[in-house]
């Protein structure tokens, strides 16, 4: 009788499915080396660096300040912990799936050619969950307020916490994500989703109406977990570490199987939109409105481009709507969609056209044209996404007064324009070839969209700071002589991004490389 490993050998298969699953690990590896290398080290490095202060920063300092750990703030930031741990798992959930089961380390027309495994592409997604802007801003504010409601004496075990669940949170994120996209590419998924979520939505509404959101959220697992956190050193504060340590694990292993079946699935949203039909649209009355009109579509039939205005200016304008934020608070919510908005594209905004940008240099039109109009459909697109987003927060907030008011268009006005300024500049300093065609494209590598999230994040959070303070004013027209110098300053770069862009050299530049 032969005793050798057959294919129907249950242990050989286990085995040597364990070792194709390590090769994809050691995989991640191989392909961030190879991201690294495509991105300037020193700007990556003071990116990371910038990064690490900042997450400690907001881990630490809050423990230090007047009022924390005793104070009647932090006792109701105690009292919301448990709905601020669900809350960053519902915003890591709408985040991973408008994605499409997350970020893409590699583009996948650049891996055509090797045999990297969907484990690979999964655990690579899970590493480039923080480039999201909302992930880096709900993460600083959710470490910051857990050390802040238990001060510097008892904010340790706190912190590690909280820490921990926002590594759980997004490996439990990613699995629904890879299972929706899945879902997605069958016959008639992209109906079923839409339906699920407009459910979803009304629920969480009806709920709202008839005050039962509070009792819903308090009802959730988040509250043992946060019980466990608040007793300190101790058995219950381990026992609650190792419950949270093992979802993650058991998350990042189990979000490798639907991530397998998506890989084997074609995704037929995004080969809709590269195979419709489009009808011709009367000759235009100029230049700059034919340019416009180009732009405009290569931005709102993207696929990536719908599904995150969809989860930009809806989902923080659901939490502002839900947490009944006041009108001092709301500012907050501006720079946070518009950073949001900017690194879905704008951060490399001439790599719309990729190989087209060649036939577009060809046009018989000026080049501070075509900067105009690449221009104004950012900024549309940054004033739709943050303007859904105040709509809908500003239902529940009352009337404002003339300081509040004032104060709450300034920042959106500031912080629209640093965002507008920042991103022409940066597409023009380094633009990058990618390709803006899938879910799951990022418009520059990873590492440079570190560098360029912790930026956004840190320039609109301080603005938005600082025209809170404003809103408690009683006077509101401080708040337009305070905004007047960053307008003026935030046009200023504009214009001279546009004088970059005229000069050829600069532009050629731009060009090929954002066409190879």
């Amino acid at each position: 009788m032969p005793t050798a490993a057959s294919s129907t050998d249950l242990r050989s298969r286990l085995r040597a499915r364990l070792r194709d699953e390590w090769w994809a690990v050691q995989d991640v590896g191989h392909v961030l080396h190879l991201r690294a290398s495509t991105v300037r080290r020193r700007r990556t490095v003071i990116g990371a660096t910038v990064f690490v202060l900042i997450t400690l920063g907001a881990a630490v300092v809050p423990a230090y300040l007047p009022g924390a750990g005793s104070g009647d703030y932090a006792f109701n930031l105690l009292l919301l912990m448990p709905t601020a741990f669900a809350g960053f798992l519902m915003l890591t959930l709408a985040s991973a799936v408008a994605s499409g089961g997350g970020r893409e380390l590699v583009p996948r027309d650049q891996m055509v050619a090797y045999p990297v495994s969907p484990t690979t592409d999964h655990l690579g997604a899970l590493l480039l969950a923080p480039l999201n802007i909302a992930w880096l801003l709900q993460c600083w504010l959710l470490l910051g307020s857990a050390a802040y409601a238990r001060g510097s004496g008892g904010s340790v075990p706190v912190v590690v916490g909280a820490f921990l669940w926002v590594l759980a949170a997004t490996a439990i994120g990613q699995v629904v994500a890879w299972v929706v996209e899945a879902l997605r590419r069958t016959a008639y998924g992209l109906a079923v989703v839409r339906v699920v979520g407009l459910a979803g939505l009304a629920t969480v509404a009806a709920l709202q109406l008839t005050n039962h959101l509070g009792n819903a959220l308090d009802a959730l697992p988040t509250r043992w977990l946060v019980v466990g956190l608040l007793s300190g050193f101790g058995w219950r504060w381990a026992l609650t570490l190792v419950v949270i340590v093992a979802v993650f694990l058991v998350a990042v292993a189990v979000g490798a199987l639907p991530a397998h079946l998506t890989a084997r699935l074609q995704p037929r949203e995004e080969l809709r939109v590269e195979s419709g039909r489009y009808r011709a649209r009367p000759t235009t009355s100029s230049d700059f409105a034919a340019l416009l009109r180009v732009d405009r579509a290569s931005v709102w039939r993207a696929v990536p481009m719908r599904r995150g205005l969809a989860v930009l200016a809806v989902g923080p304008g659901l939490v502002s709507l839900a947490g009944n934020l006041p009108w001092n608070q709301l500012t907050i919510l501006p720079g946070l969609v518009a950073s949001g908005g900017a690194l879905l594209f704008g951060v490399n905004a001439w790599s719309l056209e990729t190989r087209g940008a060649l036939w577009r240099e060809s046009l018989p039109v000026t080049p501070a044209t075509v900067f105009a109009a690449r221009a104004w459909v950012l900024l549309e697109f940054l004033v739709v996404a943050s303007g859904i987003t105040l709509a809908l927060a500003v239902l529940r907030a009352g009337v404002p007064t003339a300081a509040e008011l004032s104060a709450l268009l300034c920042t959106w006005l500031v912080v629209v324009l640093q965002v507008l300024s920042a991103s022409m500049r940066w597409s023009l300093r380094s633009p990058y070839a990618v390709d803006l065609r899938s879910a799951r494209a990022t418009p520059a590598p990873p590492l440079a969209m570190v560098g360029y999230s912790t930026k956004l994040a840190a320039s609109t959070t301080i603005t938005s700071l600082v025209f809170s303070g404003l809103a408690q004013v009683d006077a509101w027209p401080l708040s337009i002589l305070v905004a007047s110098p960053f307008v003026a300053w935030s046009v200023l770069r504009l214009l001279g991004a546009r004088d970059g862009w005229v000069e050829p050299a600069a532009r050629a530049r731009v060009v090929m490389t954002v066409a190879g």
